[in-house]
Formats: structure tokens, C-alpha cells, sequence
């Protein structure tokens, strides 16, 4: 339950980062399930839930395996930045989802992030709705 929850906060963070930063955007890509390509448009602006919870996967996919491996390789810039090397981390972990997703569109879905500082102003974004969702909702009570 925890898992499913998590995926579901991650997926509101990047929905909510869609919404405040310019620069991102989420896709998904209609199938060839016999749509005339020429009467509709190939890309929806309008992301559904689906696609939310796909690119949620990916981002917590690659928050879970990379993420550690790149905080402990740069944990003296770390130290020397006074942690604030780990916006810059987190903003490198987004454009990475950015990258899986806009070249294998796993399901169709495509997360778009169109430089370095709207990577950085949505991880900010993304950081602050995790922050506040974790706050709100409920936890497993400690023994």
C-alpha cells in the first residue's frame, strides 16, 4: 500500500510541476489503433492518469537505483555545497526521466523537459509536493 501510495504522490509532484513550470510538459502519444494520422492530431497536450502514473514509475525507478549511486559520487561537492549540490541531483534525476521517457515513451508517454533550470525549478516544485503530501497524509504508525 505504501508503494502505490508513494507512486500516486509522485505522480501529482509531476503533474503539479506540468502545471507551475514552464519548460515541462507531458505527452502521450496516441497508438496506431486505426486512427487516421492525418484527421488527428499524433500528440494530446492533455495528460491522463495513465500516463501520469507511467511517468511516475520511471521517476521513481530512477530516484530508487541511480539516485544513490550519484549522491555517493559526489558526496564531497556535496559537503563543499552545503547540500545544496542535491537540487542540482535532483534536477539531473528529472531530465534523466525526461530522457527514458521522451526516447523509449514507455506506453505511449512522454515527459518533456526543455533545459537545465526548468529541470531545477521542478525538482524544487516536485520536492515541495512530496513535502506536503507526506505531511498530509497518513503514515504507518511507529512502534
Amino acid at each position: 500500500m505504501a508503494l502505490v501510495l508513494g507512486l500516486i504522490v509522485n505522480a501529482v509532484a509531476l503533474w503539479v510541476a506540468t502545471l507551475l513550470v514552464p519548460g515541462i510538459s507531458l505527452y502521450e502519444t496516441a497508438g496506431d489503433a486505426g486512427i487516421d494520422a492525418g484527421a488527428v492530431d499524433n500528440e494530446v497536450s492533455v495528460p491522463t492518469i495513465a500516463a501520469l502514473l507511467i511517468v511516475a514509475v520511471v521517476f521513481t525507478l530512477i530516484n530508487a537505483v541511480v539516485k544513490p549511486i550519484v549522491q555517493l559520487l559526489s558526496l564531497p561537492l556535496t559537503i563543499l555545497t552545503l547540500g545544496l549540490f542535491l537540487l542540482v541531483i535532483n534536477a539531473l534525476m528529472l531530465m534523466l526521466t525526461s530522457w527514458v521517457t521522451t526516447t523509449f515513451q514507455p506506453f505511449g508517454a512522454e515527459y518533456h523537459v526543455s533545459g537545465f533550470w526548468a529541470a531545477f525549478f521542478g525538482a524544487i516544485v516536485i520536492g515541495l509536493v512530496n513535502w506536503v503530501l507526506g505531511m498530509v497524509l497518513p503514515t504507518r504508525a511507529r512502534d
